[in-house]
Protein backbone atom coordinates (compact mmCIF):
# COMPACT_ATOMS: atom_id res chain seq x y z
CA UNK A 1 0.00 0.00 0.00
CA UNK A 2 1.44 3.38 -0.99
CA UNK A 3 0.04 6.64 0.30
CA UNK A 4 -0.51 9.89 -1.60
CA UNK A 5 -0.16 12.21 1.39
CA UNK A 6 1.14 11.65 4.91
CA UNK A 7 2.18 13.66 7.95
CA UNK A 8 5.42 13.02 9.84
CA UNK A 9 5.70 14.14 13.46
CA UNK A 10 9.29 14.64 14.64
CA UNK A 11 10.45 15.23 18.20
CA UNK A 12 12.64 18.16 19.12
CA UNK A 13 14.98 15.82 20.99
CA UNK A 14 15.52 13.89 17.76
CA UNK A 15 16.62 17.06 15.98
CA UNK A 16 19.17 17.81 18.69
CA UNK A 17 21.11 14.68 17.66
CA UNK A 18 24.50 14.60 19.36
CA UNK A 19 23.92 18.04 20.90
CA UNK A 20 22.13 18.69 24.17
CA UNK A 21 20.38 21.74 22.73
CA UNK A 22 19.33 23.12 19.34
CA UNK A 23 19.38 21.47 15.91
CA UNK A 24 22.13 19.11 14.75
CA UNK A 25 22.67 19.86 11.01
CA UNK A 26 23.79 16.26 10.43
CA UNK A 27 20.40 15.01 11.63
CA UNK A 28 18.54 17.52 9.46
CA UNK A 29 20.54 16.54 6.37
CA UNK A 30 19.86 12.87 7.09
CA UNK A 31 16.14 13.62 7.40
CA UNK A 32 16.19 15.47 4.06
CA UNK A 33 17.63 12.40 2.32
CA UNK A 34 15.12 10.05 3.95
CA UNK A 35 12.16 12.30 3.16
CA UNK A 36 13.29 12.71 -0.46
CA UNK A 37 13.04 8.95 -0.91
CA UNK A 38 9.34 9.32 -0.11
CA UNK A 39 8.62 12.49 -2.11
CA UNK A 40 10.33 10.92 -5.15
CA UNK A 41 7.48 8.37 -5.22
CA UNK A 42 4.95 11.19 -5.57
CA UNK A 43 3.78 11.09 -1.96
CA UNK A 44 3.10 14.48 -0.37
CA UNK A 45 4.86 15.01 2.97
CA UNK A 46 3.86 17.33 5.79
CA UNK A 47 6.16 17.74 8.80
CA UNK A 48 5.50 18.96 12.31
CA UNK A 49 8.35 19.20 14.79
CA UNK A 50 8.08 19.52 18.54
CA UNK A 51 10.27 21.95 20.44
CA UNK A 52 11.62 19.85 23.30
CA UNK A 53 15.22 20.42 22.17
CA UNK A 54 14.81 24.04 23.25
CA UNK A 55 11.74 24.59 25.43
CA UNK A 56 9.18 22.23 26.91
CA UNK A 57 6.24 24.51 27.53
CA UNK A 58 4.39 22.43 30.12
CA UNK A 59 7.55 22.06 32.24
CA UNK A 60 8.18 25.83 32.27
CA UNK A 61 4.82 26.73 33.73
CA UNK A 62 4.96 27.94 37.32
CA UNK A 63 7.17 30.24 39.38
CA UNK A 64 5.45 33.24 37.85
CA UNK A 65 5.24 31.91 34.27
CA UNK A 66 1.65 31.33 33.20
CA UNK A 67 0.79 28.06 31.47
CA UNK A 68 -0.42 29.99 28.40
CA UNK A 69 2.93 31.81 28.17
CA UNK A 70 4.88 28.58 28.69
CA UNK A 71 2.94 26.86 25.90
CA UNK A 72 3.53 29.82 23.60
CA UNK A 73 7.27 29.51 24.28
CA UNK A 74 7.04 25.84 23.29
CA UNK A 75 5.35 26.85 20.02
CA UNK A 76 8.16 29.31 19.31
CA UNK A 77 10.67 26.49 19.83
CA UNK A 78 8.83 24.46 17.21
CA UNK A 79 8.99 27.46 14.86
CA UNK A 80 12.77 27.73 15.28
CA UNK A 81 13.10 24.03 14.45
CA UNK A 82 10.90 24.45 11.39
CA UNK A 83 12.97 27.39 10.14
CA UNK A 84 16.19 25.40 10.49
CA UNK A 85 14.72 22.34 8.75
CA UNK A 86 13.43 24.45 5.86
CA UNK A 87 16.84 25.98 5.16
CA UNK A 88 18.73 22.70 5.47
CA UNK A 89 16.18 20.77 3.39
CA UNK A 90 16.39 23.40 0.64
CA UNK A 91 20.21 23.26 0.72
CA UNK A 92 19.91 19.49 0.16
CA UNK A 93 17.69 20.00 -2.90
CA UNK A 94 14.43 19.17 -1.13
CA UNK A 95 11.99 21.95 -2.00
CA UNK A 96 10.27 22.97 1.24
CA UNK A 97 8.08 25.72 2.68
CA UNK A 98 7.62 26.76 6.30
CA UNK A 99 4.17 27.93 7.37
CA UNK A 100 3.27 28.95 10.91
CA UNK A 101 0.15 28.72 13.06
CA UNK A 102 1.46 31.58 15.18
CA UNK A 103 1.73 35.05 13.70
CA UNK A 104 5.37 35.52 12.66
CA UNK A 105 5.14 36.91 9.14
CA UNK A 106 8.76 38.08 9.08
CA UNK A 107 9.85 34.50 9.69
CA UNK A 108 7.32 32.26 7.94
CA UNK A 109 4.16 32.35 5.88
CA UNK A 110 0.99 32.31 7.97
CA UNK A 111 -0.78 28.96 7.79
CA UNK A 112 -4.03 28.64 5.90
CA UNK A 113 -5.64 25.58 4.41
CA UNK A 114 -5.56 27.00 0.88
CA UNK A 115 -1.90 28.03 1.09
CA UNK A 116 -0.93 24.63 2.48
CA UNK A 117 -2.79 22.90 -0.35
CA UNK A 118 -1.04 25.09 -2.93
CA UNK A 119 2.42 24.16 -1.63
CA UNK A 120 1.55 20.47 -1.45
CA UNK A 121 0.07 20.42 -4.94
CA UNK A 122 3.33 21.92 -6.23
CA UNK A 123 5.27 19.01 -4.74
CA UNK A 124 6.85 20.89 -1.85
CA UNK A 125 7.49 19.46 1.60
CA UNK A 126 5.26 21.45 3.94
CA UNK A 127 6.76 22.18 7.37
CA UNK A 128 4.09 23.46 9.76
CA UNK A 129 5.31 25.40 12.78
CA UNK A 130 3.60 26.62 15.92
CA UNK A 131 1.61 23.50 16.70
CA UNK A 132 -2.09 24.35 16.66
CA UNK A 133 -1.38 27.96 17.59
CA UNK A 134 -3.28 27.51 20.87
CA UNK A 135 -2.16 26.68 24.43
CA UNK A 136 -3.00 23.41 26.21
CA UNK A 137 -2.52 21.49 22.94
CA UNK A 138 0.61 19.44 22.31
CA UNK A 139 2.45 19.10 19.01
CA UNK A 140 1.21 15.48 18.96
CA UNK A 141 -2.40 16.62 19.01
CA UNK A 142 -1.65 19.35 16.46
CA UNK A 143 -0.17 16.67 14.18
CA UNK A 144 -3.41 14.66 14.23
CA UNK A 145 -5.53 17.81 13.79
CA UNK A 146 -3.52 18.98 10.77
CA UNK A 147 -3.31 15.47 9.36
CA UNK A 148 -7.10 15.40 9.33
CA UNK A 149 -7.43 18.93 7.95
CA UNK A 150 -5.04 18.26 5.08
CA UNK A 151 -6.51 14.87 4.13
CA UNK A 152 -3.51 12.77 5.15
CA UNK A 153 -3.94 9.02 4.96
CA UNK A 154 -1.58 8.34 7.87
CA UNK A 155 0.17 10.18 10.67
CA UNK A 156 3.66 8.85 11.37
CA UNK A 157 5.47 9.57 14.60
CA UNK A 158 9.20 8.96 14.77
CA UNK A 159 10.53 7.80 18.14
CA UNK A 160 13.73 6.46 19.67
CA UNK A 161 12.28 2.94 19.77
CA UNK A 162 11.00 0.78 16.92
CA UNK A 163 7.33 0.85 17.88
CA UNK A 164 4.88 0.55 20.75
CA UNK A 165 5.60 -1.87 23.60
CA UNK A 166 3.27 -3.28 26.22
CA UNK A 167 5.46 -1.50 28.81
CA UNK A 168 8.48 0.76 28.84
CA UNK A 169 11.32 -1.16 27.09
CA UNK A 170 13.90 1.10 28.75
CA UNK A 171 12.78 -0.14 32.17
CA UNK A 172 11.57 -3.68 31.51
CA UNK A 173 13.69 -6.28 29.71
CA UNK A 174 10.60 -8.44 29.07
CA UNK A 175 8.69 -5.65 27.27
CA UNK A 176 7.01 -6.98 24.13
CA UNK A 177 6.72 -4.98 20.90
CA UNK A 178 3.23 -4.75 19.43
CA UNK A 179 2.84 -4.93 15.64
CA UNK A 180 -0.59 -3.33 15.90
CA UNK A 181 -3.01 -2.07 18.52
CA UNK A 182 -6.38 -0.37 18.46
CA UNK A 183 -6.61 3.32 19.24
CA UNK A 184 -9.00 2.55 22.10
CA UNK A 185 -6.54 0.14 23.75
CA UNK A 186 -3.70 2.64 23.29
CA UNK A 187 -5.82 5.26 25.05
CA UNK A 188 -6.85 2.97 27.89
CA UNK A 189 -3.40 1.51 28.63
CA UNK A 190 -1.56 3.91 30.98
CA UNK A 191 1.76 2.18 30.17
CA UNK A 192 1.57 3.38 26.56
CA UNK A 193 2.93 6.92 26.58
CA UNK A 194 4.40 7.10 23.10
CA UNK A 195 1.80 9.68 22.07
CA UNK A 196 -0.39 12.20 23.86
CA UNK A 197 -3.74 10.69 24.90
CA UNK A 198 -5.66 13.68 23.51
CA UNK A 199 -4.03 13.05 20.12
CA UNK A 200 -5.01 9.38 20.25
CA UNK A 201 -8.56 10.32 21.30
CA UNK A 202 -8.97 12.68 18.34
CA UNK A 203 -7.57 10.04 15.98
CA UNK A 204 -10.04 7.47 17.36
CA UNK A 205 -12.96 9.87 17.01
CA UNK A 206 -12.12 10.72 13.40
CA UNK A 207 -10.72 7.38 12.21
CA UNK A 208 -7.14 8.55 11.61
CA UNK A 209 -4.45 5.86 11.56
CA UNK A 210 -1.12 6.42 13.32
CA UNK A 211 2.14 4.52 12.88
CA UNK A 212 4.93 4.71 15.46
CA UNK A 213 8.36 3.83 14.06
CA UNK A 214 12.09 4.51 14.29
CA UNK A 215 13.33 6.90 11.61
CA UNK A 216 16.98 6.48 12.62
CA UNK A 217 17.30 3.35 10.47
CA UNK A 218 18.08 4.41 6.86
CA UNK A 219 15.29 3.48 4.48
CA UNK A 220 12.69 2.90 7.20
CA UNK A 221 10.57 5.90 6.29
CA UNK A 222 10.25 4.97 2.62
CA UNK A 223 9.52 1.35 3.54
CA UNK A 224 6.83 2.15 6.11
CA UNK A 225 5.11 4.63 3.77
CA UNK A 226 5.16 1.92 1.06
CA UNK A 227 3.22 -0.35 3.42
CA UNK A 228 5.98 -2.51 4.89
CA UNK A 229 5.38 -3.90 8.39
CA UNK A 230 7.67 -1.56 10.30
CA UNK A 231 6.88 -0.11 13.71
CA UNK A 232 3.42 -0.29 15.26
CA UNK A 233 0.14 0.56 13.56
CA UNK A 234 -2.44 2.17 15.86
CA UNK A 235 -5.85 2.14 14.17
Amino acid sequence: MAYKRILLKLSGEQLAGSHQFGVDPKVARYLAKEIKKVTDTGCGVIIISGGGNMVRGAELAGNGIKRVTADQMGMLSGLMNAMALTDIFESEGLESRCVSNIYATQLAESYSYRLAEKHLQRGRVLIIAGGSGRPYVTHDTAAVMLGLELDCEMVYKSTKVDGVYDKDPAKFADAVKLDSITLQKAIENPAIKVMDKAALGLAAEQGMKITIFNLDTPGNFAKVVAGKDIGTLIS
